[in-house]
C-alpha cells in the first residue's frame, strides 16, 4: 500500500549554515499514527515544517503521492495540517468562531460553508457551544489548544502534524486532548517529549538525534534503548 506520507533523503540546513535534518527518511501509513522523540535541537519541529511546505530543503517528499513542490504547495497545505506548539501562535481573531472560520474562508469557501465547518469541527474537539463568541485569549490552555486543533480540521485535512501537544496542559486537559485526538480518522505525526502521552496514542516512535533519524520502532523500545523514561 502506497504510504500517505513518504519522505525520502530530506536535507536542510538553516541559514547561518547548521545542519538542522540530515538525510532523513521515513514513510507513514494511512490512518497511523507516529510518535517523533528526539533531544531539543534535534531537528522534530524543522521536520514537520517540511511536510507542509513552509520550509524547503533538499531531497523528496510526497504526501498522499503528491510530489512536494513550490506547484503542489497549496494542494499538499490542504491534505495536511499543523498545530503548533504555542496555541497562541494560531489564535488571532476576535471570537473563537472566527478564528475557526479562518482557514475554511481563505479555502474559498462561502460565508455559511465556512461557519458550518468550524462548528462541526469545534463539536468534535469537544469545546462547547457558549464559548464560540468568547475571545480566544480568554480561553484556558487546554481549550486554546483543542481550538488551535478544530482551525485545522475545519479545512479536512488527510494528516495532522503536532508540535509538542501536551505542552502547558494539566493532566486533566492532557485526557481530553488525547481523547480528542483519538478519535479523529486522520494520519497523524507527533513531535513530542511526553512518553505516556505518546504510549497511549501510537505504537511507532522514530528517535531524531542530530538532525539524524536513528531509530524506528515500537514506541517502549525507542524509550527504553535511548533512557527516555525518567524512571528506571
Amino acid at each position: 500500500m502506497q504510504p500517505i506520507v513518504d519522505v525520502r533523503n530530506l536535507s536542510y540546513r538553516h541559514p547561518d549554515g547548521s545542519q538542522a535534518l540530515d538525510h532523513i527518511s521515513l514513510q507513514l501509513a494511512e490512518g497511523e499514527s507516529l510518535v517523533v522523540f528526539g533531544p531539543n535541537g534535534s531537528g522534530k519541529t524543522t521536520l514537520l515544517l517540511h511536510l507542509n511546505g513552509t520550509l524547503q530543503g533538499t531531497g523528496e517528499i510526497r504526501i498522499a503521492d503528491v510530489l512536494l513542490n513550490k506547484q503542489t504547495i497549496p494542494d499538499v497545505r490542504r491534505r495536511v495540517g499543523i498545530v503548533f506548539q504555542d496555541a497562541d501562535e494560531q489564535l488571532f481573531m476576535p471570537t473563537v468562531l472566527d478564528d475557526t472560520m479562518f482557514g475554511p474562508l481563505n479555502l474559498g469557501w462561502s460565508n455559511k460553508q465556512a461557519e458550518e465547518k468550524a462548528i462541526l469541527a469545534l463539536q468534535e474537539v469537544g469545546i462547547a457551544d457558549h464559548l464560540l463568541h468568547k475571545p480566544p485569549f480568554h480561553l484556558s490552555a487546554g481549550e486554546k489548544r483543542r481550538v488551535a486543533l478544530a482551525g485545522v480540521l475545519a479545512m479536512e485535512p488527510q494528516i495532522l502534524l503536532l508540535d509538542e501537544p501536551t505542552t502547558s496542559l494539566d493532566p486533566p486537559g492532557q485526557k481530553i486532548l488525547l481523547d480528542v485526538l483519538r478519535s479523529l480518522p486522520q494520519s497523524k505525526i507527533i513531535a513530542t517529549h511526553d512518553i505516556n502521552f505518546a504510549r497511549a496514542l501510537s505504537a511507532r516512535a522514530v528517535f531524531l538525534q542530530d538532525g539524524r533519524l536513528v531509530a524506528d520502532g515500537e514506541v517502549d523500545e525507542i524509550i527504553q534503548r535511548f533512557g527516555w523514561n525518567l524512571y528506571y
